[in-house]
Protein backbone atom coordinates (compact mmCIF):
# COMPACT_ATOMS: atom_id res chain seq x y z
CA UNK A 1 0.00 0.00 0.00
CA UNK A 2 2.45 2.35 1.27
CA UNK A 3 4.94 1.79 -1.84
CA UNK A 4 1.90 1.80 -4.31
CA UNK A 5 1.31 5.62 -3.13
CA UNK A 6 4.55 6.46 -2.89
CA UNK A 7 4.67 6.07 -6.91
CA UNK A 8 1.44 7.51 -7.58
CA UNK A 9 2.88 10.82 -5.57
CA UNK A 10 6.05 10.52 -7.35
CA UNK A 11 4.73 10.46 -10.85
CA UNK A 12 2.38 13.45 -9.99
CA UNK A 13 5.73 15.39 -8.59
CA UNK A 14 6.69 18.15 -11.55
CA UNK A 15 10.57 18.75 -10.64
CA UNK A 16 10.27 22.25 -11.78
CA UNK A 17 11.96 25.66 -10.62
CA UNK A 18 8.87 26.37 -8.15
CA UNK A 19 9.17 22.68 -6.62
CA UNK A 20 13.22 23.35 -5.98
CA UNK A 21 12.55 27.13 -4.54
CA UNK A 22 9.17 25.64 -2.54
CA UNK A 23 11.68 22.67 -0.88
CA UNK A 24 14.72 25.32 -0.47
CA UNK A 25 12.19 27.84 1.25
CA UNK A 26 10.24 25.44 4.04
CA UNK A 27 13.06 23.44 4.28
CA UNK A 28 14.83 26.90 6.04
CA UNK A 29 11.24 28.03 7.61
CA UNK A 30 10.95 24.77 9.18
CA UNK A 31 14.87 24.36 10.18
CA UNK A 32 15.04 27.61 12.06
CA UNK A 33 13.36 25.73 15.39
CA UNK A 34 16.07 23.32 15.37
CA UNK A 35 18.78 25.02 14.51
CA UNK A 36 18.35 27.59 17.41
CA UNK A 37 18.17 24.81 19.87
CA UNK A 38 21.35 22.93 18.78
CA UNK A 39 22.89 27.20 18.58
CA UNK A 40 21.46 27.23 22.75
CA UNK A 41 23.39 23.75 22.98
CA UNK A 42 27.10 24.45 21.45
CA UNK A 43 26.54 27.84 23.51
CA UNK A 44 25.98 26.01 26.67
CA UNK A 45 28.69 23.27 25.88
CA UNK A 46 30.96 26.10 25.15
CA UNK A 47 30.50 27.92 28.70
CA UNK A 48 30.75 24.36 30.30
CA UNK A 49 34.31 23.98 28.46
CA UNK A 50 35.40 27.37 29.37
CA UNK A 51 34.69 27.63 33.15
CA UNK A 52 35.03 23.86 34.01
CA UNK A 53 38.26 22.58 33.09
CA UNK A 54 38.67 18.68 32.00
CA UNK A 55 39.77 17.27 35.14
CA UNK A 56 36.61 18.47 37.28
CA UNK A 57 34.45 17.57 34.22
CA UNK A 58 35.79 13.91 34.17
CA UNK A 59 35.45 14.14 38.32
CA UNK A 60 32.30 15.18 38.26
CA UNK A 61 30.63 13.51 35.33
CA UNK A 62 33.04 10.33 34.72
CA UNK A 63 32.00 6.77 34.26
CA UNK A 64 31.01 6.30 37.87
CA UNK A 65 27.87 5.60 39.85
CA UNK A 66 28.22 9.19 41.23
CA UNK A 67 28.50 10.47 37.85
CA UNK A 68 25.94 9.06 36.28
CA UNK A 69 23.40 10.29 39.10
CA UNK A 70 24.88 13.77 38.64
CA UNK A 71 24.44 13.24 34.53
CA UNK A 72 21.13 11.95 35.37
CA UNK A 73 20.01 15.03 37.57
CA UNK A 74 21.64 17.51 35.12
CA UNK A 75 19.84 16.08 32.26
CA UNK A 76 16.36 16.04 34.23
CA UNK A 77 16.77 19.95 35.12
CA UNK A 78 18.87 21.05 31.56
CA UNK A 79 17.12 18.71 28.78
CA UNK A 80 14.80 21.60 27.16
CA UNK A 81 15.60 20.19 23.34
CA UNK A 82 17.29 16.94 22.68
CA UNK A 83 19.40 18.66 19.80
CA UNK A 84 20.12 20.79 22.28
CA UNK A 85 21.31 17.89 24.22
CA UNK A 86 23.73 16.31 22.17
CA UNK A 87 26.45 18.84 21.99
CA UNK A 88 26.54 18.46 25.99
CA UNK A 89 26.45 14.80 25.41
CA UNK A 90 29.31 14.67 23.04
CA UNK A 91 31.11 16.23 25.61
CA UNK A 92 30.49 13.89 28.19
CA UNK A 93 31.88 11.13 26.18
CA UNK A 94 35.12 13.07 24.24
CA UNK A 95 35.68 14.72 27.81
CA UNK A 96 34.72 12.66 30.49
CA UNK A 97 35.21 9.80 28.76
CA UNK A 98 31.73 8.50 30.38
CA UNK A 99 29.78 6.90 26.81
CA UNK A 100 27.25 5.91 29.55
CA UNK A 101 26.67 9.05 30.86
CA UNK A 102 26.45 10.58 27.35
CA UNK A 103 23.39 8.22 26.44
CA UNK A 104 21.99 8.68 30.01
CA UNK A 105 22.41 12.19 29.43
CA UNK A 106 20.16 12.26 26.41
CA UNK A 107 17.71 9.63 27.11
CA UNK A 108 17.01 11.08 30.65
CA UNK A 109 16.42 14.46 29.27
CA UNK A 110 13.63 12.86 27.01
CA UNK A 111 12.09 10.65 29.72
CA UNK A 112 11.90 13.19 32.25
CA UNK A 113 11.05 15.86 30.02
CA UNK A 114 7.93 17.92 31.48
CA UNK A 115 6.69 18.36 27.42
CA UNK A 116 5.94 14.60 27.03
CA UNK A 117 4.60 13.58 30.26
CA UNK A 118 2.00 16.74 29.57
CA UNK A 119 1.39 15.31 26.05
CA UNK A 120 0.25 12.40 27.66
CA UNK A 121 -1.28 12.96 30.88
CA UNK A 122 -3.39 15.22 27.86
CA UNK A 123 -4.05 12.51 25.48
CA UNK A 124 -4.83 9.87 28.10
CA UNK A 125 -6.37 12.00 30.72
CA UNK A 126 -4.53 10.56 33.36
CA UNK A 127 -1.68 11.73 35.84
CA UNK A 128 -1.14 7.84 36.84
CA UNK A 129 -0.17 7.47 33.21
CA UNK A 130 1.79 10.17 32.20
CA UNK A 131 4.02 9.67 35.40
CA UNK A 132 4.77 6.14 34.65
CA UNK A 133 7.33 7.53 31.70
CA UNK A 134 9.66 8.62 33.97
CA UNK A 135 9.29 6.10 36.25
CA UNK A 136 9.64 3.33 33.99
CA UNK A 137 12.10 4.64 31.57
CA UNK A 138 14.44 6.46 33.55
CA UNK A 139 15.75 3.32 35.93
CA UNK A 140 16.08 1.09 32.50
CA UNK A 141 18.27 3.82 30.90
CA UNK A 142 20.62 4.21 34.16
CA UNK A 143 20.75 0.32 33.99
CA UNK A 144 21.71 0.68 30.05
CA UNK A 145 24.50 3.28 30.59
CA UNK A 146 26.05 1.44 33.98
CA UNK A 147 26.80 -1.21 31.72
CA UNK A 148 27.56 0.76 28.86
CA UNK A 149 30.11 2.77 31.11
CA UNK A 150 31.50 -1.05 32.70
CA UNK A 151 31.20 -2.78 29.37
CA UNK A 152 33.71 0.56 27.96
CA UNK A 153 35.92 0.90 30.49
Amino acid sequence: MFWQQARIRLADTRFNRAFFISLITDGWKDCRMVVRWILFGVVLAGLVRAFVSPEQFGAYFGPTLAGLGLTVLAATIVEVCSEGSTPIAADLLTRAKAPGNSFAFLMTGVSTDYTEIMVLRDTTKSWKIALFLPLLTAPQVIVIAWLINGVAL
